[in-house]
């Protein structure tokens, strides 16, 4: 085990802020792809997956991890200050290597629906996959996004999640320096 820390953003103010808009944007456009940069994280985690984690979370946000992802717990906390949450059901955040079981976290209520987790998927890639069609807000007619690494029965899955609107789970699909987001409004279908 290596117990050097990386740096975390090359520039920790302007890094944050082009990573934020990154997230905003895939937000406001599912299935955008957008690409991050200036972060060097530790394995297992990707470039996207790093900026993500170091922009979002902080002192006051805990943090679930994949336990395949125990190596960069160190530098996540360093640089973030984020607490690890031991239970999924009560982290503000998560990063799974692959899509966990969405259950596992808190979903928010109708009249609470802020208190739901993000999950960060870290994927093999967000392109080559089972095409899928996504419908709904920030969207003109559809968009296509083909992730590699979802499980087949992926449209089901998120149909469930999409069912408890207002509350439900967004997820932030990573791969390399590469993220698309799928916020719990979007519709998904296999394409």
């Amino acid at each position: 085990m290596n117990d050097t820390l990386t740096a975390g953003f090359d520039d920790p103010v302007a890094g944050a802020q082009r990573c934020f808009r990154a997230v905003l944007d895939a937000m406001a456009r599912p299935g955008r792809i957008e690409t991050i940069g200036g972060v060097a994280p530790p394995e297992p985690l990707g470039i996207a997956a790093g900026a993500v984690l170091l922009t979002l979370t902080d002192h006051e946000t805990p943090l679930w991890l994949d336990p395949a992802a125990a190596a960069a717990r160190q530098w996540l906390a360093f640089h973030s200050g984020a607490p690890t949450a031991a239970d999924p059901a009560t982290a503000t955040f998560a990063l799974a290597l692959g899509l966990p079981d969405l259950t596992r976290f808190a979903a928010g209520t109708h009249e609470g629906p802020e208190t739901s987790a993000t999950v960060v998927v870290q994927l093999p890639s967000l392109t080559g996959g089972t095409a899928l069609r996504l419908r709904g807000p920030g969207i003109e007619t559809t968009a296509l996004l083909a992730p590699a690494g979802l499980p087949a029965d992926f449209p089901a899955i998120w149909q469930r999640n999409r069912g408890l609107f207002p509350a439900g789970i967004d997820l932030i699909l990573c791969a390399g320096a590469d993220l698309a987001a799928l916020p719990r409004t979007v519709g998904i279908e296999e394409a």
